[in-house]
């Protein structure tokens, strides 16, 4: 049932994609706050990721893809064209069709200010915010092995993920404090990359062999439209969980695109500094280098702060849909307010009783509304697309 849920919303996404970039191709797109081009990337990639890009490769997803006895799907191409396919390119085009409507479309039709739709919506983004919250504490005793036995959450990883919400909460009262973390974040990305790189003792030759395995998620693209496994069809619904709020966030930044550049922009450039990470990594994975020390100390580092970019673009986001503002209530109890209300939530779904495929098969009805609500009801404001900024909030 959940395999016939996710292929139909990412068939559906991709149908929709290719009738938004020919019927729009040429339509400039701008938000209200709108950005350099490398800001826009920096936000909407720090946003839209989270720590397990930094700690799954290498901890996780190459031992099970490389594993083809237990899991013979993943048998028909090597394990860095699996983890590409199942983080760049394609992928992101689920990003590029909710930006593209929240920039055009939904200043038209206001469907997520419809009162149900605008609960609903925020119902999803704090749950996957909380959701996120929860992978982070149960998956940290992994990240920080030198703390603990590796598998019991202790008490310093309550207060260390206690402290990255308030941080994260924080740095949500002002859009500034976002673009800077955002833009930091990416840079430090990019600095861990390059110091993973030397302590593997990496030359370029190895690095391009090595890259050289990407194509084979290019030559078996349509492979990874619909889920390989159950571990794809998980990750699948992850990045639709995320879609909708992604887009709502990341719009208002968007600088003048025309909607075939903006296509370009999500699918090229956050794919290239993906592909450089899980290329760095595969080359330890496959010449067995261990990571102890301060390398798994700047991997868990840029993590944490990955996550911090992901939960304050989310507070940011729902705080501003539900009017629960600083401007409001006042800097302190806005902060401590999300903050102790999030960890709260977190510690619920530490169990994990509320699924991630649970939520994406929401979001995708959210989808099936948004068309129907805009096929029957707003049809004729699709022909007045015109490309002007959104009006100012």
């Amino acid at each position: 049932m959940l395999t016939s849920i996710i292929s139909f919303g990412v068939i559906m996404a991709f149908v929709l994609v290719i009738f938004c970039v020919i019927k729009w191709w040429d339509l400039p797109l701008t938000g209200v706050t709108p950005v350099p081009l490398f800001t826009f990337i920096a936000i909407l990639f720090t946003s839209g990721l989270d720590v397990g890009l930094i700690m799954f490769p290498l901890a996780f997803d190459y031992p099970l893809y490389a594993d083809t006895a237990t899991e013979p799907a993943y048998a028909f191409t090597n394990p860095l064209a699996l983890e590409f396919g199942f983080w760049g390119f394609l992928i992101w085009a689920f990003y590029f069709l909710t930006t593209f409507y929240f920039c055009a479309i939904e200043p038209r039709v206001r469907f997520f200010e419809i009162p149900f739709v605008k609960v609903l919506n925020n119902i999803v983004i704090i749950t996957t915010c909380a959701f996120t919250g929860a992978l982070f504490l149960i998956y940290m005793p992994y990240y920080i092995a030198e703390v603990g036995d590796g598998e019991t959450i202790l008490p310093v990883f309550y207060l260390i993920c206690f402290l990255v919400i308030l941080v994260a909460a924080f740095s949500s009262t002002d859009l500034k404090f976002v673009k800077v973390l955002s833009v930091s974040s990416t840079v430090l990305f990019f600095l861990l990359i390059a110091y993973m790189w030397a302590n593997a003792g990496m030359g370029l030759g190895e690095f391009a062999s090595t890259a050289g395995n990407i194509g084979g998620y290019f030559a078996n693209i349509h492979k990874f439209i619909v889920p390989l496994t159950e571990y794809h069809e998980f990750y699948l619904f992850w990045w639709f969980a995320w879609s909708i709020m992604i887009g709502q966030f990341v719009s208002r930044f968007v600088g003048g695109l025309k909607t075939w550049q903006l296509l370009a922009a999500l699918l090229i450039f956050p794919s290239i500094p993906l592909a450089m990470w899980f290329s760095v990594l595969y080359y330890y994975h496959l010449n067995g280098i261990g990571t102890a020390g301060f390398p798994n100390w700047a991997m868990t580092i840029v993590g944490i702060v990955f996550v911090i970019n992901s939960f304050d673009s989310l507070i940011r986001l729902y705080t501003d849909n539900l009017n629960l503002t600083p401007a409001r209530f006042g800097t302190v109890v806005y902060v401590l307010g999300n903050a102790i209300g999030l960890f709260v939530l977190t510690l619920l779904f530490q169990s994990q009783w509320l699924q991630i495929q649970w939520v994406g098969t929401v979001v995708i009805v959210i989808y099936l509304l948004a068309l129907a609500y805009i096929f029957f009801m707003k049809r004729d404001k699709l022909s007045k697309l015109d490309g002007q900024p959104i009006p100012a909030e």
